[in-house]
Parts: structure tokens; C-alpha cells; sequence
């Protein structure tokens, strides 16, 4: 990897992009895309990739959340497509690659993701800590459905653990050498013990 990020390009992002995910659901704030940050650029030291183009595309992978959850990762694309700074730093053919992987990196995707980059920042976005797992899913659900009780939340929150990080569920890691194996057997154990998981919601739900 080109080893380091230009700094007019990380001016560029700090000014212009990550100030737009103060606009976004508690999950999705700028803690999340400085997280996609980090551990696409730690993804990426030992592999054959350009470092402003793995920055970039962690950067803008959830602008497209100012259109809405469902289709934000292709809202993302053409966020990229459209922004006319970055062809200061990319060329026309890298500003695709950076798109196509932004709107791959949704987990729920029903392809594999088509580059490196895709696969960087998929597996970037995937950080599985149990913890923030479960404090970014119980937020989403008070930002999105205020109207539930919190039983019903809980039980919410239980629906979407399993359905997207159980055994068989859709999340992918694209990486084997990947934190991420181990960080999902601890969610997975976390998952099946019942009594720790309703402790955790509730310091969570009620903080």
C-alpha cells in the first residue's frame, strides 16, 4: 500500500465529509466513520491498494445515508460519482472503483463485493465488538422506532443480532485472517447467554 494519505485530502474529508454524519442516526455518527477509517487503513497495509482511495471510499461510505437507511449504499455511489472535489486527488476509473466498493459495502448485499476496496471497506464497517454491536443496534432502534415499548425493543434488538450476526446469518467477513472471526464467536456466545444480553440492552436503552 501507498503507505500514507495525502494531507490535502484528509482536510478535504475533515472539513466536507465527516461533518455530514452529524446529520445521521446515533449509529452512524462521526465515531462510525472514523472507525471504518482506522480499520480500512489497517486492513489495507499489507495489501496492494492505494491508500487515498481506501480513505476516500471509508470516508463517503455512509453519506449516503442523507437519502435514507434502505438504499444508502447506493446513494453513496453517486455521492462519489458527483463529488467534484475528489477529481482534484482520483482519476475518472479510480472514482468508479470507489464507488462501486462504497455501494458493495453493505452487509446485506446479495453479492460479493467486485474489488479490494469493496472488500476493505465491508469488512472495515463489520468492526465486531459485542458491545458497540449492541449499543449501535439498541440507538437505531430508539431513533427509528420511538413508538416501541422496551420489551419490544429488546426483543427487536434480539431479531436483528441473530438475523444478521447468528450462525447463518447474511454478515459476511471477506477477510480469514481477520480481528473480526474471533470478535464474532464472542458476539455469538454473548448472543446465546440471555441474561448478560438483557443486562447489556438495559444499561444501553436506559443510559
Amino acid at each position: 500500500m501507498k503507505n500514507t494519505v495525502r494531507p490535502d485530502l484528509q482536510r478535504y474529508v475533515e472539513h466536507e465529509i465527516i461533518p455530514r454524519y452529524d446529520h445521521f442516526d446515533q449509529a452512524h455518527r462521526r465515531d462510525h466513520v472514523r472507525m471504518v477509517i482506522q480499520q480500512s487503513l489497517e486492513l489495507a497495509e499489507h495489501l496492494d491498494v492505494d491508500a487515498d482511495m481506501v480513505y476516500a471510499i471509508a470516508a463517503f461510505h455512509d453519506t449516503g445515508l442523507c437519502e435514507g437507511r434502505e438504499h444508502h449504499h447506493e446513494a453513496s455511489a453517486r455521492i462519489i460519482r458527483g463529488e467534484a472535489q475528489l477529481r482534484q486527488w482520483f482519476t475518472e476509473e479510480q472514482i468508479a472503483v470507489m464507488a462501486d466498493a462504497a455501494e458493495d459495502h453493505r452487509a446485506s448485499a446479495s453479492h460479493a463485493p467486485r474489488s479490494i476496496y469493496g472488500r476493505i471497506v465491508a469488512e472495515a464497517d463489520r468492526f465486531i465488538d459485542p458491545e458497540t454491536i449492541v449499543r449501535r443496534t439498541v440507538q437505531f432502534g430508539i431513533d427509528h422506532y420511538p413508538e416501541l415499548s422496551p420489551e419490544e425493543h429488546y426483543r427487536r434488538m434480539v431479531n436483528h443480532l441473530h438475523e444478521k450476526y447468528g450462525r447463518g446469518g447474511y454478515l459476511q467477513l471477506w477477510f480469514a485472517d481477520s480481528p473480526n472471526a474471533v470478535r464474532l464467536e464472542c458476539l455469538r456466545r454473548m448472543m446465546d447467554d440471555e441474561e448478560q444480553l438483557h443486562t447489556l440492552f438495559d444499561t444501553f436503552f436506559h443510559a
